[in-house]
């Protein structure tokens, strides 16, 4: 398995000025995995201590802030000894008593020592428990394995060279393999543990089997961690979300949780399933002007979930249905499109949105805010070329170029440039990319 954060966690490794690095993302994303290889492969010696499971130094922070005592109790615990050039590695650190804070001192007073921090909901403890060290720590946020990613694991290396390099002639004599790859990719999904079930037994019954657990273990996790109250609202919003995104209109709509539901009754709910990383809210713009943030409607907007296999089996699609296609493909192959693009781009655009007529008429499914530059971006889940939408907003924006992203052959245009969804790279959305 490859994950491609580990070139960020080198930059921070070289980084003369580096913070301590807190790694955020959904549980079982794959951070622990993550920061133990990066420490075999770029340190020499590193300590790893789990606070929730290691209740002895659980509570190591609770005394006092000195470093040197906080060394010395790690060291003899792990029976390793601690230097300056050893990676200390606090995972699920929510779980520590003032653990959190502990990071500003580990800047303060000894910015030479290597700290990695991560936890499972540690987006919500930053929220509701220590003083957060603002300023003192450096983050990254790994989300579930992107496509490119998956043809890795899966032994398609190749081909993602093809891809990387954009060798358009080379790409359309392996599309299909392409096709079919990006269709179980629908399927299996990025989370680390169904994709190496999935490497190593080609069971996709398993990989289904996986999911549902993961899928529990989240569910479980709202009534463990959530306040009481908002319980049973985090969990109509998390069921609905299937079928809000098979709305042919993708934008969230309170009234279908609940006769009667309004914005203001789950506005903390699904709050709670962000700062968790199981949801993503992107809201929609009323102007697609920089900054795109100015004209941010903040009563219209539509979620995704953290990984589009999930979202697969929430809908109960079974595998013949995504691979061979067929008529429960065609209800859900729009929403799991969106939710792959989704995916794959939110690592590196600075700012997501989508744009709607006032109206209602026309709609851009995505709105790009990178370096300065605002790109329009249509999906399409098959080979549909038409694109009035796309066509109209750039139009009325004459210095933008648009992306539509389909099943079809890469095609440029004045206007727009056609990439088919298994290329999508941070490259395609840059000026000047090799088109």
């Amino acid at each position: 398995m490859e994950r491609f954060k580990i070139e960020e966690l080198i930059n921070w490794k070289n980084n003369a000025s580096r913070k301590p690095l807190i790694i955020k993302g959904a549980r079982q994303v794959g951070k622990t995995w993550l920061m133990l290889e990066f420490a075999k492969r770029h340190f020499n010696n590193y300590v790893y201590v789990n606070f929730e499971e290691d209740t002895i130094l659980q509570n190591i922070f609770i005394p006092d802030f000195d470093i040197e005592r906080i060394k010395t109790a790690i060291s003899l615990r792990t029976h390793t000894d601690i230097d300056d050039n050893t990676l200390l590695l606090f995972d699920e650190i929510q779980a520590a008593p003032r653990g959190i804070t502990s990071l500003k001192y580990f800047c303060e007073k000894a910015r030479n020592i290597p700290v990695i921090a991560a936890g499972s909901l540690l987006g919500i403890s930053m929220h509701s428990h220590d003083s957060f060290p603002v300023g003192k720590v450096d983050f990254i946020e790994l989300y579930p394995m992107s496509f490119h990613e998956f043809l890795m694991a899966i032994g398609m290396g190749e081909y993602l060279n093809i891809l990387k390099k954009q060798e358009w002639k080379k790409i359309t004599y392996i599309k299909d393999q392409l096709i079919q790859t990006l269709k179980l990719y629908y399927f299996v999904g990025g989370m680390p543990e169904v994709v190496s079930s999935y490497v190593e037994n080609k069971n996709l019954e398993e990989v289904r089997r996986i999911q549902k657990n993961i899928i529990l273990t989240y569910e479980h996790d709202f009534s463990k961690h959530a306040p009481a109250e908002q319980v049973p609202r985090i969990r109509i919003v998390w069921e609905n979300i299937v079928g809000q995104l098979a709305k042919e209109n993708k934008k969230f709509i309170f009234g279908v949780l609940k006769k009667g539901a309004r914005a203001k009754e789950y506005e903390l709910a699904i709050e709670w399933l962000k700062d968790a990383g199981l949801v993503y809210k992107v809201n929609r713009v009323k102007l697609g002007e920089l900054p795109l943030s100015a004209y941010e409607d903040l009563a219209c907007f539509k979620l995704f979930l953290l990984d589009v296999g999930l979202l697969s089996a929430m809908a109960k699609i079974k595998p013949e249905t995504i691979i061979k296609g067929n008529e429960l493909f065609s209800t859900y192959k729009r929403a799991l499109t969106e939710q792959f693009v989704f995916q794959q781009i939110k690592d590196f655009a600075d700012f997501i949105y989508y744009w709607s007529a006032e109206n209602s008429i026309g709609e851009i499914d995505f709105l790009i805010q990178h370096n300065d530059i605002i790109t329009p971006v249509e999906v399409k889940a098959e080979e549909n070329l038409k694109a009035r939408s796309l066509r109209a907003f750039v139009d009325k924006h004459n210095n933008m170029h648009g992306i539509r992203l389909s099943m079809s052959d890469f095609r440029i245009q004045s206007w727009m440039t056609n990439f088919p969804l298994y290329a999508i790279t941070k490259n395609i959305f840059q000026a000047g990319s090799n088109n």
